[in-house]
């Protein structure tokens, strides 16, 4: 499979966890912006404090949800990141999971913090990992 395959098949798997959340989640996330790209830049890595770029197979960008302001709207969408090398890799690593579960995994992952929940939160209740 070539990596423009890749690509369309992680976004067509992200799109259907988008637009499989239930309301009115569906309505809240109707504005938050999907990117698929091959790997996170050298920016949000520094920002992160993430030295290896294969250690980040999604980010959120933007403001939360629950600390958005009518009266001071952002000038920028909330966006969700998906890397696909690293998204790739962790697949290839877990042997056990579908490229579709993973990716629909790190969409809600990412969703969570469009909601306001921190990695801390997310990891109380998600057994993904373990």
């Amino acid at each position: 499979m070539d990596m423009s395959s890749d690509i369309d098949d992680i976004t067509r798997y992200a799109e259907a966890a988008l637009s499989g959340l239930p309301q009115p989640f569906r309505d809240l996330c109707a504005d938050v912006v999907l990117n698929v790209t091959d790997w996170p830049s050298s920016d949000m890595l520094a920002e992160l404090n993430i030295s290896d770029r294969a250690d980040l197979t999604g980010l959120y960008e933007g403001i939360p949800v629950t600390l958005k302001s009518n009266v001071d709207p952002s000038p920028f969408p909330d966006m969700v990141w998906l890397f696909a090398e690293p998204i790739l890799a962790e697949w290839r690593d877990r042997k056990h999971d579908t490229l579709e579960a993973l990716v629909h995994h790190i969409v809600i992952h990412e969703i969570a913090h469009h909601f306001g929940w921190t990695d801390e939160e997310i990891a109380q209740i998600d057994r993904w990992w373990e």
